[in-house]
């Protein structure tokens, strides 16, 4: 087990901690996660179920994780065309974070599945 020590600043470039932040703590990353872990989702798939998120923010969204390497985008030469968004290896690593999320919110804030986001429990 690593040791744990405090950095005396908190920064991406040098804080594990805070680089991990950057990325799960972004509004709607964490669902996005959450749903991509089901398997390959489509754009409308995605915006219907991060109820409240627009179109542009879900695509902004999309491209900082594909940047990050946590989500790829797979196109499809259809008619219509396809594309589908699914996680990367990088992307799957963040899944014990997600279900870390989900034991907290049952135990902690009374979260069921009549309210917010569906959940896989």
């Amino acid at each position: 087990m690593a040791m744990r020590t405090m950095n005396p600043v908190h920064e991406a470039t040098t804080c594990a901690v805070a680089a991990s932040a950057a990325i799960i703590g972004a509004k709607w990353t964490a669902l996005l996660v959450h749903d991509l872990s089901e398997g390959p989702r489509r754009f409308s798939e995605l915006e219907r179920s991060c109820h409240g998120i627009s179109p542009r923010t879900l695509a902004e969204r999309l491209r900082v994780l594909e940047s990050e390497g946590i989500v790829e985008r797979h196109s499809y030469a259809e008619a219509p065309p396809r594309v589908e968004y699914v996680l990367t290896e990088k992307g799957e690593a963040l899944l014990p974070i997600i279900d870390a999320m989900r034991e907290f919110g049952h135990e902690w804030l009374e979260c069921d599945h009549a309210h917010g986001h569906a959940d896989l429990a």
